[in-house]
């Protein structure tokens, strides 16, 4: 979900949040990754299933993730209802991102701001999962006793009635959960789940690089061997016909999407008091984060022959993976915006095949 300008109107965004994805579709991209926020202005979406089912039609090729559903704003089995009437929807094209749900204003706003939103994550997922294994009455009590599912007392099979949706996928979709911290525990986890991480955009190179060592030590704790293209990473990137409209527009224009994007996650970053994302060192002192060099450290723009360049040079960094996961923005420039998705998938992959092939 791109970070939109303020005072834009929601319908013009959302329908550019739409044509992103349609154009995706045509494009070839695998996969299209929709997040979701109650209360913020800037990423408006507020259900993402919600608006990925807009897109069933339009964009009939794409596989359309959540990005993630917040699982602690609603009851598993509304979510494990509704996403497998989506899955169905989609013919099985539904990947289920998931995750606690990070906005402390989304939280207040449904009354759960002190509570551990981690735990009821956890809850959450064990119920989703269980039901979708399960059959009626279910009879399920989560970890900690904070759900509870079931249909044994009103349940009769003969009429049809208290029966939960499974996903049209067996067992079940592919679940990946969005990583954003450092040597991050929660991959351990996903790991011995079988879910599949996808590492933030905003991370450095060298952090997103460690996120791969707890990926296997999950693995290997359940016996089973860890596949690269399990590991999705997520970049910033504009690609232009040119290196000077490359360099404006993804960098040094005061109206560049991608410096407003920096601007605004390095205010964030401070207020939630975890500026250590963007630190290339963790000794290093907070005045030593500028935007300038935010955008220098994490936003990869040029011709197709540089992006390529550096998308080599940054797997190089952090290891082989299965899939780059392009950043969308607000589209200030919707001819610049959609040029650069197209480069993006014409020029510059078929080149990074290239590179890491040796020819």
């Amino acid at each position: 979900m791109p970070l939109h300008r303020p005072g834009r109107p929601w319908a013009e965004t959302l329908r550019e949040d739409r044509e992103a994805v349609i154009l995706a579709d045509r494009l070839g991209f695998h996969d299209a990754f929709i997040g979701e926020h109650l209360t913020d202005t800037l990423e408006n979406i507020t259900n993402s299933m919600l608006f990925l089912a807009t897109l069933v039609g339009d964009a009939p090729r794409i596989k359309l993730a959540t990005g993630t559903t917040n699982l602690s704003h609603q009851h598993p089995a509304l979510v494990a209802a509704n996403a497998a009437m989506f899955d169905h929807l989609t013919g099985g094209r539904l990947i289920f991102g998931i995750s606690p749900g990070a906005l402390p204003s989304d939280a207040e706003v449904l009354g759960i701001l002190d509570e551990d939103r981690g735990a009821m994550f956890a809850d959450a997922i064990e119920v989703i999962l269980k039901i979708w294994e399960g059959e009626p009455p279910y009879d399920i009590v989560s970890g900690s006793g904070r759900y509870s599912v079931s249909t044994r007392r009103s349940m009769d099979l003969p009429l049809g009635v208290g029966v939960l949706p499974k996903p049209l996928q067996s067992p079940r979709p592919e679940v990946v959960g969005t990583v954003v911290a450092p040597f991050s525990k929660g991959v351990v986890e996903m790991g011995r789940k079988d879910f599949h991480p996808l590492s933030a955009n905003f991370l450095l190179p060298q952090w997103v690089a460690t996120h791969w060592g707890k990926y296997v030590e999950g693995k290997e704790a359940v016996g089973v061997k860890a596949d690269t293209a399990d590991w999705r990473i997520a970049r910033t990137v504009f690609v232009a016909d040119t290196e000077q409209a490359a360099r404006a527009y993804g960098r040094d224009d005061r109206n560049s999407p991608y410096r407003f994007y920096y601007e605004q996650m390095l205010r964030k970053m401070t207020k939630l008091g975890r500026l250590g994302l963007f630190k290339r060192d963790r000794s290093e002192p907070d005045e030593a984060i500028t935007l300038d060099r935010v955008l220098d450290d994490l936003v990869i723009c040029g011709t197709p022959e540089q992006v390529a360049e550096q998308l080599v040079a940054f797997e190089q960094q952090t290891g082989p993976f299965g899939e780059l996961v392009y950043a969308g923005l607000d589209w200030v420039d919707e001819g610049l915006a959609r040029r650069s998705m197209e480069l993006m998938a014409t020029e510059v992959m078929p080149l990074v095949e290239r590179y890491g092939s040796g020819a």
